[in-house]
């Protein structure tokens, strides 16, 4: 089951993505909880995760031009030895909010680089035949992290605040970076344009419009930027009014339970991971896709309206925690079948592009979402908006299930344990 992680290079990749994203969690959880506090306003709360995620709808596409034409290694390295430091300014001025929004958009445009050239250098550390797989185990990483860190944030910051879960980070993602500087596989990406000449600012554009292009002339791409669209308002919505404002102030919950429902969803993440790790080659990516995202749809909008058949606290809190260990499994499916796809349809010369450009999408969706969240989970309450967030899961789902193209399921392969083929070498 877990063969692919003794391909040297890919266990190193995998683990340093443990680590890092165990503390980026932590900081995700502690961080707005940190600011819902500090103003008792959602639309404060809001804030942090626009700033976090505003810099995708300008430069995530920069960003993938960028990671077609660096060596992808080197990129990851020097973004997780960037971001450390640049999160201490949070421990020594906790209180001030244009200095928590302004690390936020400078963390979240550093991880615009990151993020692409990781998904774009996976297919060279495994070959295609066995994506699927890796993306799985890339999932059940991500949920172990899942598992890990809201404990770590709920913990340190109720022990030693937000400092120290911004410690914690730091440390993260310097451990994240000693382990990618040990990767051996040639990370340079294949070259779409031999011809360089120009302006900068020229080839900037020039790869801007071959990345779009890519996308325009191939089908399940398109798809692919409606369900992130869709996908992105709803997960914006989620993040600002579905942790803790619905704990809070609609369960009845508690501050360390805001932890426990991630901490819920992400078991179920880890037990679905070893599932899709063992069968995904035999499951086809639309289903994995269209059907991941209308079954976190449909989780979903049961955890938001659970309060109207349980009491609240403790049972309302429980009852919402078993529906997300039920939603890890089309969480992962989801993911797995996204970075497939993406990964199989876009040539590696292409792939950064693809993936930045499909991370400005998610990005304004998400922002999108971010504001709604605010402004209506004030105006109108939390229930309704969260409500029709869900709804839209579902119908992302079903769109990807109509429209993208059917596929044969995948034949098994064999694993071999010798270096794994790495295209245009």
């Amino acid at each position: 089951m877990f063969a692919l992680l003794r391909i040297r290079d890919f266990g190193l990749l995998w683990l340093a993505g443990l680590i890092s994203i165990a503390g980026d969690i932590a900081l995700f959880i502690a961080l707005p909880l940190y600011v819902y506090r500090l103003t008792d306003s959602t639309v404060a709360t809001a804030g942090v995760l626009v700033a976090t995620f505003a810099p995708r709808v300008l430069l995530g596409s920069i960003a993938g031009v960028f990671v077609d034409h660096w060596d992808r290694k080197r990129v990851m390295l020097v973004a997780d030895l960037i971001r450390a430091p640049l999160l201490l300014p949070i421990v020594f001025a906790p209180d001030h909010l244009v200095v928590l929004y302004t690390i936020a958009a400078v963390q979240g445009t550093i991880g615009l680089f990151f993020s692409p050239a990781e998904g774009a250098l996976l297919p060279r550390l495994v070959g295609k035949e066995h994506l699927v797989q890796a993306n799985a185990l890339n999932a059940l990483n991500d949920n172990i992290g899942l598992l890990i860190g809201p404990v770590i944030g709920a913990t340190l910051y109720a022990a030693a605040g937000i400092g120290g879960v911004v410690l914690i980070n730091a440390a993260t993602y310097l451990a994240s970076g000693f382990l990618i500087a040990f990767i051996e596989t040639d990370a340079r990406p294949e070259r779409s344009d031999p011809d360089r000449s120009g302006s900068a600012v020229r080839r900037v554009k020039s790869d801007l419009g071959q990345g779009l292009s890519m996308i325009g002339r191939n089908r399940a791409l398109r798809v692919l930027v409606v369900a992130a669209l869709l996908s992105g308002v709803a997960e914006g919505v989620f993040a600002t009014l579905g942790l803790s404002p619905l704990v809070l102030d609609v369960l009845g919950g508690t501050p360390a339970q805001v932890g426990w429902i991630a901490g819920a969803q992400a078991l179920g993440g880890f037990a679905a991971g070893l599932i899709v790790i063992r069968i995904g080659a035999r499951l086809s990516k639309r289903w994995l896709l269209g059907g991941g995202m209308a079954g976190v749809g449909l989780c979903d909008f049961s955890s938001f309206n659970v309060f109207r058949f349980v009491p609240p606290g403790t049972p309302a809190v429980g009852a919402v925690m078993g529906i997300m260990g039920v939603a890890g499994f089309p969480v992962v499916a989801g993911s797995v079948g996204r970075q497939s796809l993406v990964q199989e349809e876009a040539p590696d010369a292409y792939r950064g592009r693809v993936f930045g450009a499909l991370g400005s999408v998610s990005g304004l969706a998400m922002v999108i979402g971010f504001a709604a969240g605010g402004v209506l989970g004030d105006a109108i309450g939390l229930v309704p908006v969260l409500s029709v967030s869900a709804l839209l899961r579902v119908l992302g789902g079903i769109i990807a299930l109509v429209f993208l193209p059917r596929e044969a399921p995948d034949e098994p392969h064999a694993l071999v344990s010798a270096t794994p083929r790495i295209e245009g070498a």
